[in-house]
């Protein structure tokens, strides 16, 4: 099996374009940025957008492309929204029906498509910084789940924030904290701290994306918001349609992770 930790991100691109790369990216490109995905028709992309505008901790926007393009401008040069991904997950009406490789025989003329932030961008950070990331050690798939946070509503989207969880030793949650919250353009610092039933989550070991993952004694589970969010969005708003990745299936571009908030804010 290919290790792609410490392939470029253009070699990530290829393999999903090819179909050789069917899982979560999670630790692969080290040091680059991965984004979550989202496409809208046209006629939704206003509200979309302000979705985004009014809830930037689990949705901040990387790029929006223009009305049916498909290739990437800023954060990786021509790369291919419609390929380059490895899974994507297609809603229509609310109901998930489809997980395809590929959606070229999808694409519509009118499609608007958003890159948001991922917070595998800053697990290298926290790796750097003495900070376990327990589903890297596991090789599984970071563990997600629905909330009773509400986000602030747009147009027709609305719906509950999606989180991501990672435990963290009791003694270095502050560290966590610190360096995440460095970091707003890929989420920032975490939203929940502890208790998982104050956010509504009854069962850490039941997340509703991704995979369960280890909590060792004298750890603290600590929630930061998440991409996937606009998933939960389209399941509550039901558009016609609406693309997605697959939940830890990322966008990989080419901007390096220590430089994406020089990227998105010039600072």
């Amino acid at each position: 099996m290919t290790d792609y930790s410490k392939s470029t991100p253009a070699e990530v691109r290829l393999a999903a374009r090819k179909g050789l790369l069917g899982k979560q990216t999670s630790g692969m490109a080290e040091g680059y940025v991965q984004a979550n995905l989202a496409v809208l028709p046209g006629r939704l992309a206003y509200d979309f957008l302000l979705f985004c505008m009014r809830n930037p901790k689990p949705c901040p926007i990387i790029e929006v492309g223009g009305k049916g393009e498909y290739l990437t401008r800023f954060i990786a040069v021509g790369a291919d929204i419609r390929t380059d991904i490895p899974r994507y997950r297609v809603y229509r009406n609310g109901m998930k029906t489809e997980e395809p490789y590929d959606i070229t025989e999808l694409w519509q003329d009118d499609f608007v498509y958003f890159l948001i932030g991922c917070s595998f961008s800053f697990e290298r950070r926290l790796i750097a910084g003495g900070v376990p990331v327990r589903h890297i050690e596991m090789g599984t798939n970071v563990p997600m789940y629905i909330t009773n946070v509400q986000c602030r509503p747009a147009g027709a989207f609305h719906g509950p924030m999606v989180v991501s969880m990672r435990p963290v030793p009791g003694r270095l949650v502050s560290r966590a904290v610190e360096i995440t919250a460095a970091l707003p353009a890929v989420h920032g610092s975490p939203v929940h701290i502890g208790d998982p039933s104050v956010i509504g989550i009854a069962d850490l070991g039941k997340p509703d994306f991704g995979d369960p993952v280890t909590i060792n004694p004298g750890e603290v589970p600590v929630f930061w918001a998440c991409g996937v969010t606009p998933q939960a969005a389209a399941l509550a708003a039901k558009p016609e349609i609406m693309i997605t990745h697959s939940p830890g299936h990322m966008f990989v571009g080419d901007i390096p992770d220590d430089r994406i908030q020089e990227f998105i804010y010039g600072a």
